[in-house]
């Protein structure tokens, strides 16, 4: 996104702080605090509401802040709001009877959200809200509206008047819905060294907001802010860009920091900005845990001017995060401003011949799928198609958060992840949908408006929604990808549903793999089979340890599932790697000594590596990762490619590096060949080939049922696990599966001993 301007905060609220309540319905209406004149309608006098704050992408539903500069309550009742599109089925709401904005206050108007009314149109990244006069034709060409306030990108946090009512838009320092708006600097203090650190004492601070703060007039001080020359003015230094860091140390701010002391960042009227106080030096540094939100906490290792080394992060369970194992810088891929933001996911589709390949990428504001393609051996990459996503019935405008492609390739389908219908943004609509290029596979190069790219209807629908009652709207799937079923056989994957080794056939018309997806909702990753009369499977669900899990990419080269977290985790990455002895519930194991052979040789994924990210790039709103195949991997690295959703600094696509041992050009990668491991420990890919028939189309011809199998279902027999254990297993390979008569003792016995063993390892 690019930066905004910012003002400096009022030294008072310019407003009466009044709340709307439930202010999507308008139910309870705010009263005037000594209001003894009747309200004026709008149209009437010469005040007009002005549009007061606006928030387009973080909460469940969209919402409009309106504000009233007169001395008097304001009616506004009958007045028609709208975006930028007015002209459009749905896209203009009439505020209801008995709307009133009192004197010098606010007015929440919600969009809708399940069954509480509002409007009823999402706001996109590149957008605007309109307020029409009462009976007002929105839909004429040269209809004017009263109000108007537009953008050309989500504010990461919420667009407002700084002061409110009066001042300039710029994005706010935190949302601050019906009541006066936080214009506040966004810069805070982030790490602290007391103790002669190197060269000595030393401040770090960190810009929280979407665009580059100016430090330049505030003031820092320690305990003593009285005592001479301990306040220093900052002054001289450059902006600090959104998500970066300062440091000053001794040599410029003129005091040194003592056992028990303070810190303290004041604005130019000498208002406390942000402060810290300790009672001794720390053995390293005090810093935010996370970076600029978090609580002071000790750190685990100094880190000036780069992410705070915490033991607890994000989400974290304790495990410091490592640097990253690449490049320390990433670099814009696209033209400044080329992107309108709301770029949420992206998949690398392999070329052939160790050809380039194509990048597909997801926007969610407007429910885009664009194709980039480069012509100079990804040196540089330009969008060649592009298309409108819609579901099946051809409505809708799909959040699309996430997009993977399968063994097949594009020519096979496109799998898109979306958390919702923006036409219907209060109502959850968690899906998978599949997309069929056309046979022409044409569409626009160029940025359009909505409207200007040729419409994709979805071929399928998956809709999880039974498998997660509750989930907010604005908090369903985000991250998908794809994994085959001959790596998850080849290391006998858990089927959490079963309690044994996953079997693809109890999944009849699932295709050749399984997806994965991340919900924002729950910080977890869930592998599904998806089959093609519309039903699914859950066959496991991983604990990411994130708060949000914002991508997701199976990685067979290196036999791992990356797990991306966005800004919320300071850009953290995961790897997840098989684990072997993941164990069955006691009752799935009992209940044949065939099933506890077979569950005993079981994996299922782990967090083997969390990584950092790059050490000098900013926060960025990252909400899609992925990495380019060893056939691209030059001096010892392979691409990795990024999707700004917040399109900071107006970029939206970045790549950085990833370190690669690059396989030899006479040697093909195959399965005996280690391809950098992201642990030591870990051997390179194992994975048997896979027939590049498209998937969801390359599905067996005899599949008869695609509903949803039960465990323990009469799909699979105890005998029929038994016997797909038989290659992994030294029971199964003595017999188990063909004559367990002969183990009807024994068998009860290593059943005993199976579950202690379970049991401890759950215990370890």
């Amino acid at each position: 996104m690019s930066s905004q301007p910012r003002a400096s905060a009022p030294t008072a609220p310019a407003l009466v702080p009044t709340v709307l309540a439930a202010t999507l319905a308008l139910v309870l209406l705010p009263a005037p605090l000594a209001a003894a004149a009747p309200a004026a309608p709008a149209s009437a006098g010469a005040v007009v509401p002005v549009i007061n704050e606006v928030e387009s992408n973080g909460d469940d539903t969209d919402w409009v802040e309106l504000g009233n500069p007169g001395d008097a309550p304001l009616d506004v009742s009958g007045l028609i709001l709208t975006d930028a599109e007015p002209a459009k089925k749905d896209h203009a709401y009439t505020l209801p009877a008995g709307s009133v904005i009192p004197a010098k206050g606010l007015l929440v108007v919600d969009g809708i959200q399940g069954d509480r009314p509002g409007f009823p149109f999402g706001l996109g990244g590149e957008d605007s809200v309109r307020l029409y006069s009462a009976g007002k034709d929105v839909k004429a060409t040269d209809a004017s509206p009263l109000v108007e306030y537009s953008w050309t990108a989500h504010a990461t946090v919420t667009f407002g008047r700084c002061p409110d009512l009066a001042g300039a838009f710029a994005t706010t320092t935190r949302s601050t819905k019906g009541a006066p708006n936080d214009c506040s600097s966004p810069l805070v203090i982030n790490e602290i060294v007391s103790d002669a650190g190197d060269p000595d004492d030393w401040v770090e601070f960190y810009n929280t907001g979407a665009g580059a703060a100016d430090p330049n007039g505030l003031v820092l001080t320690d305990a003593e802010p009285d005592k001479a020359g301990h306040r220093y003015t900052l002054t001289g230094l450059d902006p600090i860009p959104a998500g970066g860091f300062l440091r000053l140390d001794t040599a410029q701010f003129g005091f040194g920091l003592g056992k028990a002391d303070a810190v303290r960042l004041l604005g130019a009227d000498g208002t406390v900005v942000d402060e810290y106080a300790w009672q001794a030096h720390a053995a390293t540094s005090y810093g935010r845990c996370p970076d600029g939100s978090g609580e002071f906490a000790l750190t685990e290792r100094v880190t000036p001017g780069a992410a705070n080394a915490c033991s607890e992060q994000g989400g974290g369970d304790g495990v410091s995060a490592s640097p990253w194992p690449g490049g320390d810088t990433v670099r814009a891929l696209d033209t400044a401003d080329e992107a309108r933001g709301d770029w949420s996911g992206i998949d690398h589709e392999p070329g052939a011949a160790g050809a380039p390949g194509a990048l597909w990428v997801v926007q969610n504001g407007d429910g885009e799928l664009y194709r980039l393609d480069s012509a100079d051996a990804g040196a540089s990459w330009q969008r060649t198609r592009g298309y409108e996503l819609r579901y099946p019935d051809g409505a809708g405008t799909v959040d699309a958060e996430g997009v993977t492609v399968t063994s097949g390739g594009s020519a096979a389908g496109l799998y898109v992840s979306s958390e919702r219908d923006n036409d219907v943004k209060g109502v959850s609509r968690p899906s998978v949908l599949r997309y069929a290029l056309p046979a022409a596979d044409s569409g626009s190069a160029a940025r359009t408006a909505v409207g200007g790219t040729p419409v994709l209807k979805a071929a399928a629908e998956w809709n999880l929604a039974a498998d997660f009652p509750g989930l907010r709207a604005n908090s369903g799937l985000e991250g998908i990808t794809w994994i085959p079923d001959a790596w998850l056989t080849g290391h006998s994957f858990l089927d959490e549903r079963t309690g044994a080794a996953y079997r693809p056939a109890n999944y009849p018309g699932h295709g050749e793999g399984l997806f994965a997806v991340g919900v924002e909702g729950t910080g977890q990753v869930y592998l599904y089979a998806l089959m093609d009369d519309g039903a699914f499977a859950r066959i496991a669900s991983i604990d990411s340890d994130f708060d949000v899990v914002a991508d997701l990419q199976f990685d067979a080269e290196r036999e791992a599932l990356w797990v991306a977290c966005d800004d919320a985790c300071n850009g953290r990455i995961a790897v997840f790697s098989p684990r072997e002895g993941a164990a069955a519930s006691p009752a799935a194991v009992a209940a044949a000594t065939a099933r506890v052979a077979a569950a005993a040789a079981t994996q299922s994924f782990t967090r083997t590596a969390l990584y950092e990210r790059p050490a000098q790039t900013q926060n960025f709103g990252n909400e899609g990762f992925t990495l380019a195949d060893a056939s691209q991997c030059v001096d010892g690295a392979v691409p990795t490619f990024y999707v700004d959703d917040n399109n900071t600094d107006g970029h939206s696509l970045r790549t950085g590096t990833l370190a690669a041992t690059c396989p030899d050009p006479e040697t093909p990668v195959g399965p005996e060949t280690p391809v950098d491991p992201v642990d030591p420990e870990t051997p390179g890919t194992e994975v048997p080939g896979t027939d590049d028939g498209g998937e969801k189309g390359s599905t067996p011809d005899d599949a008869t049922d695609g509903s949803q199998p039960e465990a323990g279902s009469e799909a699979e027999t105890d005998d029929d696990i038994a016997a797909q254990a038989g290659g992994t297993d030294t029971l199964a390979r003595t017999g188990a599966a063909t004559t367990p008569w002969l183990l009807a003792a024994g068998g009860l016995l290593a059943a005993g001993l199976t579950l202690l063993t379970l049991g401890w390892r759950r215990r370890a």
